[in-house]
């Protein structure tokens, strides 16, 4: 009998003034992305992802220390603990992007995950900082992730996270896999005119190379006073084949789900023998440095 998980994606807008009060933006946002995790809940939907940073605007498009003001330790700040009570009340995974405070002046770019009876799993930091134009200026707020790529086992699934501009390393990619990764979600932000051509490109690939499920989230809108380009959501899921399965709108608050048969993580391996092929011992210009 297969095993079919139904999976979810939440792609949204900021819906509060970027000079409001922080905890208000803050209050404004997960409100507003509330909607869908109850309209997930009535679907059926058993693992459930945000966007990044979910919380707030994308306000690395400046390098402001207002910002600063937005973190939270992990999992012991409100809104990991919030999603505790929804996951237990729900009976379903969630995997909640924040922004983590080590102590403070130490932050990072954090995914924390939640077993659906409530129980915090544990987290990942986004190993990859980006600091590129036209405002992408995460090195001001984020230190690289250091917690490598670890894996998850769920009620559902044994899952992975990558965060955004991760997607741009395959090495990465490869690892969630080989450390036994069903399913990889990976909370993202980015805008139309940078990445959009590599969109529907390099995770795909990824899900093909690797033979698993990836659900990748971007949000949507354009952000005033920063107006760094538009959000182009297209949330997706794509199968162990790179097959795209469902995909969002590009510019509507929504939810995405599609039911993800894990016999076919087998059948794909079983196939194209990537893993077996594989030649670690010829790799080694890779992390020559």
């Amino acid at each position: 009998m297969s095993r079919i998980i139904k999976c979810g994606l939440i792609q949204a807008h900021n819906v509060a003034p970027t000079d409001a009060p922080i905890a208000e933006i803050k209050k404004a946002n997960i409100d507003n992305q509330m909607k869908f995790v109850e309209d997930a809940a009535r679907q059926g939907v058993q693992m459930l992802c945000f966007q990044e940073i979910f919380a707030t605007p994308y306000f690395m498009a400046e390098q402001q220390t207002r910002w600063y003001d937005a973190v939270e330790r992990v999992p012991d700040g409100p809104t990991v603990q919030l999603m505790q009570d929804v996951a237990k009340q729900f009976g379903m995974v969630l995997v909640v992007s924040v922004y983590e405070e080590e102590i403070a002046g130490i932050y990072y770019n954090t995914a924390a995950v939640i077993d659906a009876d409530g129980k915090y799993l544990g987290k990942y930091r986004k190993t990859h900082i980006p600091h590129v134009a036209p405002g992408f200026w995460e090195k001001f707020y984020f230190r690289p992730g250091n917690l490598g790529y670890p894996c998850f086992d769920t009620a559902f699934a044994r899952i992975g996270v990558y965060i955004c501009y991760d997607r741009h390393f395959p090495e990465g990619a490869r690892c969630l896999g080989l450390n036994g990764a069903e399913i990889i979600f990976n909370p993202s932000a980015t805008v139309a005119g940078l990445s959009e051509y590599l969109w529907k490109l390099e995770q795909p690939a990824h899900a093909a190379a690797n033979g698993y499920f990836v659900g990748a989230i971007n949000r949507v809108g354009v952000e005033a006073p920063w107006n760094i380009g538009e959000f182009y959501g297209q949330s997706y899921f794509c199968d162990p084949r790179g097959q795209i399965m469902v995909e969002g709108s590009r510019d509507q608050d929504e939810l995405i789900v599609a039911d993800l048969d894990m016999d076919k993580i087998k059948e794909v391996r079983n196939t194209w023998q990537f893993f077996r092929d594989r030649r670690p011992d010829a790799y080694g210009p890779i992390v020559a440095g």
